[in-house]
């Protein structure tokens, strides 16, 4: 069967504020579950994408495999299998599970446990019912656990809208953040190292998909791999997750930007500048975290520092807005509703082949660069930075669409492809990072302290200049893998 969720993050005192507001007109059932979630040593289920675990309700016992990640922004649909069991050992014997737990059955141990006092109401949300039920407790593995505070709406009946109809209205009581963890995730990260900065990973992709549709996948990711990054935020001033945080941001916008020419969707120009808004609001605390790593002098040191914690401190304050949380509500809707996927009459659009797609967007942007960049040593700064801009479409389009290219011969080119890509990139943020400084420096009222001036040499750029014309040359040799 299929399970259709939508998870919220909330913080203890939001729980508390909504628990005392309470409003959905009726009062909760309330219950207390431990649920224990099993796997091999190995952990070949989670590597699978696969959950399994045995909740206790009193003296129910609840049997529930789980297969895809639901947490993503992109569908809130997962495949599920609950059945009622006996005793807290799995029971394999259901043949549309077998071939997901498949070799393991033998080897099943408990490898973390969650407990929540969950409260839980039926919602009439327009022509929609909807179960939400509010879990406060933690997940334990091990010696470690963590706090566990979400609310979880399931659409029993009725559309998509509704949910985030819903979701909106629990926002205006409390700040609510999509969720993109699945209990099952949070258990699997307390087994592991302490969580910091989230890279951006590979997106599945296949040339069966049109472009609207591979659309959607990488921007779920985008928007996923942004907010695992603003939850270490949330908790430190971490340099390196605060980077992904505008990674994930910029690759979101360029996904926009080359897509552009899919939609006629009014929402999509609000949503495109809604995120040119937050990167922006990240953009100071970023731009000092780099000066910071070149500065020698002790005293500019110490003055850029107080600055840094301002800036952090304007980033914590713009993540934390109704406008950031409302953007992330607004895009996983307008991602998952698909509605901008059919035309007023209900005909399918943007049906072009995503590898098709993908091919046109990769030649135009490839052309643009290796002609941009013919006389890049005599550039403006302004122009290199738009040269600087092109090539960051281009190396998140190369990584975007990469899985869309399969045979050997196309993968050792991606693979090159990308290393010039990033040595390319390379080369423009440092020449980038040297004709803003000046600037970034007098707006932090530091261009008269001693070591400023060092970070700006005349000598520093004719060296980059020519590093960075080798390697446009470099990058316009490697063969495209997309040809």
């Amino acid at each position: 069967m299929q399970q259709t969720e939508l998870k919220l993050e909330l913080s203890q005192s939001g729980a508390s504020s909504l628990l005392k507001q309470n409003p959905f007109d009726s009062s909760p059932t309330i219950v207390r579950q431990r649920s224990v979630f099993f796997d091999t040593g190995g952990r070949d289920l989670s590597k699978r994408g696969v959950s399994l675990c045995i909740r206790q309700s009193g003296n129910e016992r609840i049997q529930t495999v789980k297969s895809g990640d639901g947490s993503a922004a992109e569908s809130f649909t997962r495949d599920e299998w609950p059945r009622p069991v006996t005793a807290e050992t799995p029971v394999i014997d259901d043949p549309e599970i077998l071939p997901l737990v498949a070799g393991t059955d033998e080897s099943l141990a408990p490898v973390f446990e969650v407990h929540v006092k969950r409260h839980r109401w039926n919602v009439a949300e327009g022509d929609a019912t909807i179960e939400v039920a509010l879990d406060i407790g933690k997940v334990v593995a091990a010696d470690r656990e963590a706090p566990l505070c979400e609310i979880e709406l399931e659409m029993k009946t009725g559309s998509l809208a509704a949910l985030f109809a819903l979701t909106r209205k629990l926002n205006l009581i409390t700040p609510a953040h999509i969720g993109v963890l699945s209990k099952a995730d949070r258990g699997y990260r307390l087994l592991g190292p302490a969580t910091g900065a989230t890279k951006a990973t590979i997106t599945p992709l296949s040339a069966e998909m049109n472009a609207a549709t591979a659309f959607a996948q990488i921007a779920a990711a985008c928007i996923r791999q942004f907010r695992l990054n603003e939850m270490t935020l949330s908790w430190s001033d971490d340099t390196d997750a605060l980077h992904q945080a505008r990674v994930s941001l910029r690759r979101l916008r360029s996904l926009f930007s080359i897509s552009k020419s899919l939609f006629a969707d009014s929402r999509f120009d609000h949503m495109r500048d809604e995120l040119r808004w937050l990167a922006s609001e990240l953009g100071d605390a970023r731009n000092i975290d780099v000066i910071l790593k070149n500065t020698t002098s002790e005293e500019l040191s110490s003055r850029l520092q107080e600055a840094r914690s301002d800036a952090y401190g304007a980033v914590e304050a713009a993540l934390s807005s109704v406008r950031a949380r409302a953007l992330m509500i607004d895009l996983a809707e307008w991602i998952s509703m698909r509605d901008w996927r059919s035309d007023e009459a209900g005909e399918a659009v943007l049906v072009l082949p995503s590898k098709r797609f993908a091919s046109r967007v990769l030649d135009k942007l490839w052309k643009k660069l290796v002609k941009g960049g013919r006389n890049l040593i005599d550039l403006d700064d302004e122009s290199r930075h738009e040269l600087r801009i092109t090539a960051k479409k281009l190396r998140y389009a190369a990584e975007f669409f990469g899985p869309l290219y399969k045979s050997k011969k196309e993968i050792r080119r991606h693979k090159r492809f990308i290393g010039a890509m990033e040595g390319l990139q390379d080369q423009l943020g440092s020449l980038n990072d040297l004709a803003t400084a000046p600037d970034m420096l007098s707006k932090l009222d530091v261009a008269d302290v001693p070591g400023a001036q060092d970070l700006f040499c005349a000598d520093d750029k004719v060296k980059l200049l020519h590093d960075a014309a080798e390697a446009h040359g470099t990058f316009a040799e490697a063969k495209r893998f997309w040809r």
